[in-house]
């Protein structure tokens, strides 16, 4: 674990790069011709990503909460990705959250150097994933921050300005909580499971979730470079909170990268790998990248609902049965994450490799 100690070469900050007003993005940056988008032709507006009102899931109409299981199954299913709507989390808290992300990484660069991370834990102000040197970097700042379990939450790392800030983020991680336990009850029925499998499974109470705020400076050649590349993420589920202004996430359906338009007040949540391996791969992960642009920052919030650390994941065994065995080795959580620490992200590569040969 030594090489996670500290990153391979001095980290830059790109929000500084875009501030300078280069006209040019550094070699670092430049992806090769494969990844980069290719930015007016991916927006495939055919192909409808499923919005969801969740209004009906906690109501009383049984035919309504399960026509509203009944779609989220199907996003599952065909996506690993959906968008969703009345979903309980309160607007306000919505807006002022991601407002008081903006504000931070608004602040002097050396108030935010104060939170510098390292490769260790992620915690804190960074600007790297992985740490392979001489890599290819990703044209994104962020803040990372452990929110549960409660023991590894440390207030003294999150921002202390904007004076809002901590509280904010308490506040907003138990209401995401809260849909996150939502969300997990109607897949397990979905899978014929009982409905506290999932929850059960990935610790109970001791499930682990993190915060990312990301910061997208604006870049003047945002066709040679990505704000996050390729991948899908290695938890249970995510809650995105997009910028309302400017579109960014793409998706990767059918072959194609479809760029994301955020639904007024709407969460976005992605299918992590921990889901595909449990449900044996009933239900897809969702490999996703984030494009930039010449004209506006961006700011999002990502909220990882994980499993306990030290759990083994594995295939629920009501999933399995002699014409569909496990399709993936047991691996703890820690284990898992590793891959990604260390080599940033990489497509869909880490949950392919965890292949069982049967």
């Amino acid at each position: 674990m030594n090489s996670l100690m500290s990153w391979p070469e001095p980290v830059v900050r790109v929000q500084s790069l875009s501030e300078n007003g280069i006209g040019t993005i550094p070699d670092r940056y430049i992806k090769p011709i494969s990844d980069r988008p290719a930015l007016k032709s991916e927006i495939h507006d055919h192909l409808e990503v499923p919005v969801i009102d969740l209004q009906n899931l906690f109501g009383k109409d049984p035919a309504l909460h399960q026509e509203t299981s009944r779609r989220i199954s199907s996003a599952c299913r065909d996506w690993g990705f959906f968008q969703v709507v009345n979903h309980g989390v309160s607007h306000e808290l919505m807006k002022r959250t991601r407002a008081v992300w903006r504000d931070f990484f608004e602040l002097p660069l050396e108030v935010k150097q104060q939170y510098a991370n390292s490769p260790s834990t992620y915690e804190g102000y960074g600007s790297r994933l992985g740490i392979e040197k001489g890599a290819i970097l990703d044209w994104s700042d962020y803040f990372f921050l452990n929110y549960l379990p409660v023991t590894l939450r440390n207030q003294s790392k999150w921002p202390a300005q904007p004076v809002s800030c901590r509280e904010l983020v308490a506040k907003y991680g138990a209401q995401i909580t809260k849909l996150c336990g939502r969300l997990l009850k109607a897949m397990s029925i979905n899978l014929e499971l009982k409905e506290d499998y999932l929850q059960n499974a990935f610790g109970g109470d001791e499930m682990g979730a993190c915060l990312r705020a990301n910061f997208y400076p604006k870049c003047p050649q945002p066709e040679l470079t990505l704000g996050l590349s390729s991948h899908s993420d290695p938890g249970a589920i995510t809650i995105l909170l997009p910028d309302p202004d400017v579109a960014g996430l793409q998706v990767r359906k059918g072959g194609k990268w479809i760029t994301v338009k955020p639904f007024p007040n709407a969460f976005i949540v992605n299918v992590g790998d921990q889901i595909q391996v449990l449900s044996n791969a009933n239900y897809k992960s969702v490999e996703h990248r984030v494009i930039v642009n010449s004209d506006k920052d961006r700011v999002s919030l990502a909220f990882f609902y994980n499993p306990k650390s030290d759990l083994l994941i594995e295939a629920a065994k009501e999933l399995v049965n002699e014409d569909r065995p496990a399709l993936y080795k047991p691996m703890t959580y820690d284990e898992y994450r590793l891959y990604i620490r260390m080599n940033g992200p990489c497509g869909k590569t880490q949950i392919e490799s965890m292949k069982s040969n049967r």
